[in-house]
């Protein structure tokens, strides 16, 4: 479960029977916080590579955008490849299986405008139940921290 703001705009790519398939760079914060002893740990910050499939890949084309605020879970994958100069690379990515869209849209007011359940996706005025339940959890999470001795 990882939740965090989009850093690119989605790249989204058609194969076989018109299955798609959506990459993005994906920013999630850890906040900082004070030590008892008063030493200040800064906020720090991971770029994660997500990919989506299929029908979620389609939602991810249509509603999301650089900056918006997404809830995701899914499973890791990694991968290896050589590049041209024959350097071995592995690349860890994150496979969605579900999302959540937890910026508001304006300009969505019709409930015609969206589409149904796609993969785990929720629609936005569904949301915000659930973006209160997670930044409660939040909060108790970085509350325990702040009195941990490390």
């Amino acid at each position: 479960m990882l939740i965090g703001y989009v850093g690119i705009e989605p790249e989204v790519k058609y194969y076989e029977a018109d299955q798609a398939v959506a990459t993005l760079r994906f920013a999630t914060t850890e906040k900082g916080y004070t030590l008892q002893n008063g030493t200040h740990v800064p906020d720090r910050t991971d770029w994660h590579n997500l990919v989506f499939y299929r029908r979620l890949a389609k939602v991810v084309e249509n509603y999301v955008h650089k900056g918006d605020k997404l809830y995701v879970d899914g499973k890791l994958q990694y991968r290896r490849y050589d590049d041209k100069k024959g350097i071995q690379h592995i690349v860890t990515e994150i496979i969605v299986e579900n999302m959540e869209m937890l910026t508001p849209r304006q300009t969505m007011q019709t409930s015609q405008q969206q589409p149904a359940n796609a993969g785990g996706y929720i629609q936005p005025q569904q949301t915000g139940q659930i973006e209160k339940n997670v930044q409660n959890q939040t909060s108790e999470i970085e509350s325990n921290n702040k009195i941990m001795p490390f």
